[in-house]
């Protein structure tokens, strides 16, 4: 894809930090005199339009709805255009900065924004995002709170911005789209496999945590409906007989930083490749220990929880369990069998809201639910079952996880280069083939750092 792009013939230094040499022929100008901030009237039938940090403006249906607020008072809501730039403002240095596929509705966070003459949104969307990949809207941005930073209007419109010709933008945006569908395309092979990959591994893991290696056992009724019979010598009792609630928190704010995900469990953040505001402290953060059982509480429905290795920080908003000194359950079975769709369905019944969208499992209800014990000699035997029996299919899961992520990286340098004149693609996109293709909205899911951080996910699964 890359291969025969070559650089422009000369170049000149444009004079922005974060933007460098600019081909010679491209002019720079302030954003102000390209984009006009829009003030539109709301309608009766718009829809809420939201902003992701991967770059879609999309209506919110298009995404999903679980884990999102419906505001029971749209104040200061706006309308919105297709074919707008939207730039969210507390969110805009993580990428959630795009173009509306729709008509609808945003919140008044978002700086919805009219081109100029001359001015090709879509080129500009990607151009806004590498200001952001490049940490200048981050170091322009003043943070209002932790993980948040607020990048108006008035901070873009005050930028200089590359102006290629009309024509080349219009070019820049073809090539870039062909790339980025043909990339899609490998993604989501990718993701299918993973997909099926994760099927056949947690198959594996619920039937050995809920019936054990003997397939001849003995059942009984657990008197549990949704675990159904269990092995006759397995305990069957509540979660406060193996924990307790703990609200430890940190002095100095100094250890180390944890991240509690649906995806992975209980890391440390700096093993992750994900974009957030960093708070000045810590201190007075929650403190979880190596052992402890950690749930996000708004987030318990996607399974984010998991037991910590190590002690370090987490935020205030989780609940932390701690294993009470005669139990038996271990904390790596604990935490393969609180993962197993049996439980993460059970943490829906019991989640309390206002509405189902922002549920919260508290703490009095999952201390309430049953848990299913064996003997610590047959947690080990099941462990180390496990251990072997889903070591290749971890490593097939591993493999493609790499793979997209190379892809992604792959792109993200592809997209720095042309947007910002390294390479030159004008020939290239004019020989590239008329091609429609529609890309479902969910074909390539959300990363955990692209989520949209609206008033309805201000909570993550991320710390």
């Amino acid at each position: 894809m890359i291969e025969g792009l070559k650089p422009y013939p000369d170049y000149k230094d444009s004079g922005v930090a974060w933007l460098g040499e600019v081909p010679g022929h491209w002019d720079l100008d302030r954003a102000k005199w390209l984009f006009r901030k829009m003030d539109r009237p709301v309608r009766d039938a718009d829809e809420v339009v939201t902003c992701f940090r991967d770059g879609v403006v999309t209506l919110r249906k298009n995404r999903r709805l679980r884990g999102f607020t419906e505001s029971l008072k749209e104040i200061g809501y706006q309308g919105i255009c297709r074919g707008d730039l939207v730039i969210h403002a507390m969110d805009a240095f993580a990428g959630a900065v795009g173009v509306a596929d729709s008509d609808g509705k945003g919140m008044p966070v978002y700086s919805v924004c009219e081109p100029a003459q001359g001015a090709n949104s879509q080129y500009y969307a990607y151009i806004v995002r590498e200001m952001a990949r490049s940490q200048w809207i981050l170091a322009l941005a003043k943070g209002i709170r932790e993980r948040y930073t607020d990048f108006r209007f008035d901070g873009f419109a005050s930028q200089r911005v590359p102006l290629p010709p009309p024509d080349e933008q219009s070019a820049i945006v073809r090539f870039l789209d062909h790339a980025d569908r043909r990339i899609r395309r490998y993604i989501r092979a990718k993701l299918k496999l993973i997909k099926l990959l994760e099927e056949q591994k947690q198959a594996i893991i619920h039937r050995a945590v809920t019936r054990g290696l003997d397939p001849n056992v003995r059942l009984k009724p657990s008197d549990v409906e949704w675990l159904g019979e269990v092995p006759e010598h397995w305990e069957l009792r509540p979660a406060k007989q193996f924990f307790r609630e703990v609200d430890e928190r940190s002095v100095s704010g100094e250890e180390e930083l944890l991240s509690v995900s649906h995806l992975t469990g209980v890391t440390p953040r700096s093993q992750k490749n994900v974009t957030m505001f960093m708070a000045e402290s810590y201190a007075g953060h929650k403190i979880c220990r190596a052992g402890d059982l950690v749930i996000n509480t708004m987030w318990a429905w996607m399974a984010a929880l998991g037991v910590s290795r190590q002690t370090g920080i987490i935020s205030p908003a989780y609940a932390v369990y701690r294993p009470l000194r005669n139990s038996t359950l271990l904390g790596d079975y604990a935490d393969l069998l609180f993962r197993t769709k049996p439980y993460v369905s059970e943490y829906i019944c019991r989640s309390t809201g206002i509405q189902s969208s922002r549920l919260r499992l508290y703490p009095e209800q999952f201390l309430r639910i049953s848990v299913l014990c064996p003997p610590v000699h047959e947690q080990e035997a099941i462990l180390e079952h496990l251990g072997w029996e889903t070591a290749e299919t971890d490593r097939a899961i591993n493999i493609a996880h790499r793979e997209i992520s190379l892809l992604r990286e792959y792109r993200t340098r592809l997209i720095a280069d042309v947007v910002t004149g390294k390479l030159d693609v004008r020939s290239a996109a004019a020989s590239l083939p008329e091609e429609v293709e529609a890309v479902p909205d969910d074909a390539e899911p959300l990363t955990e750092d692209e989520e949209s951080t609206d008033e309805a996910t201000a909570e993550e699964a991320e710390t």
